[in-house]
């Protein structure tokens, strides 16, 4: 009997091998734990573009909104570790563990790094109606005014979540906040004039700054970018000690077979060297990631260190959510 199961514990390694070996043989799905048209997503659609040529199979992107993304991160967390189900997150992947207490998944534990992916400025705007001119008017009009205010983010936890409250704290002053299932659809009532103001990527406001859709008061980096020369940074607008940039790594499921992780790390590194990427990064104010940070170790070493410089920041602003 024990010669019997051996030999089928050893079959089944041996098929489990063979399938990781030949690996993909259909669609591969990565999810996107905010919704469609946001920051995270155009990032994702266009390394999954080049990684579809790379694995010779088609790579598609699911959008799994809401709770801050924490719901698209559990369920790629919890997936069969077959290579199949992937997850490209940012930031916030670090942080969930300090801002949420019922999180239910451990991501250094439960999650495999496939490697680093950008990291993205920020851009302070607001919508074209509101009334402050520049980064001074709009600090001295939230202060004035705080209980009118409203600031737009993609809920506890997103990135544009955790920009606001380093702004607020900047300023001195709290406004309403009002979340959403993604920055696509904050960035739709921006727009339209449902709310006053927000923070978010470079990758999803660039387009909007240069068709004039809404105003740009500052970028969160130490320079100017490049693709937005007319912003002007944080800190030329007199706020010191304000700058964001948010990064972004994918992972696939912990016990993800390695041939299968070689083949996901390879395709990545290639997806980031693709002309057409960089270009388009380019375009959106980012970055593609350099070889040595789209690695397994790399990935691992960031979310680490962002969870322990996350903890008491978090603690300290008191934000918490179930």
């Amino acid at each position: 009997m024990l010669k019997k199961l051996l030999a089928a514990g050893a079959a089944l390694a041996l098929s489990l091998c063979a399938s990781a070996q030949d690996y993909p043989t259909h669609t591969v799905t990565v999810v996107v734990p905010f919704a469609a048209g946001g920051p995270t997503d155009t990032v994702t659609r266009l390394i999954a573009q080049s990684m579809t040529k790379t694995l010779g199979h088609t790579v598609i992107v699911e959008n799994v909104a809401g709770a801050g993304g924490t719901i698209g991160v559990e369920k790629v967390a919890k997936a069969k570790p077959d290579g199949y189900t992937l997850l490209l997150m940012h930031i916030g992947i670090s942080t969930a563990p300090s801002l949420y207490r019922n999180l239910r998944y451990d991501p250094v534990k439960e999650l495999s790094p496939i490697g680093l992916v950008t990291n993205v400025p920020m851009t302070v705007i607001g919508n074209k109606d509101f009334p402050p001119k520049d980064m001074k008017e709009l600090i001295a009009y939230v202060k004035a005014n705080k209980d009118k205010v409203t600031y737009a983010n993609a809920g506890v936890g997103a990135a544009s979540h955790l920009c606001g409250m380093l702004l607020m704290t900047a300023i001195g002053t709290d406004v309403t906040t009002v979340p959403y299932k993604g920055t696509g659809p904050a960035m739709t009532d921006l727009i339209g004039g449902q709310v006053n103001f927000m923070c978010d990527q470079t990758t999803n406001t660039t387009p909007q700054i240069k068709g004039g859709k809404v105003k740009a008061y500052a970028v969160t980096t130490r320079q100017r970018l490049k693709t937005l020369p007319e912003v002007p940074t944080a800190a030329e607008s007199g706020l010191q000690n304000f700058e964001v940039t948010v990064w972004h790594g994918m992972w696939a499921p912990h016990g993800t077979p390695k041939p299968v992780m070689d083949k996901l790390v390879a395709a990545l590194q290639t997806a980031l060297k693709d002309p057409s990427v960089v270009k388009k990064f380019e375009e959106l104010g980012t970055e593609p990631a350099p070889q040595s940070d789209a690695t397994p170790e790399a990935l691992d070493k960031q979310l680490r260190t962002e969870i322990t410089k996350w903890a008491p920041i978090i603690k300290k602003a008191g934000v918490y959510a179930d």
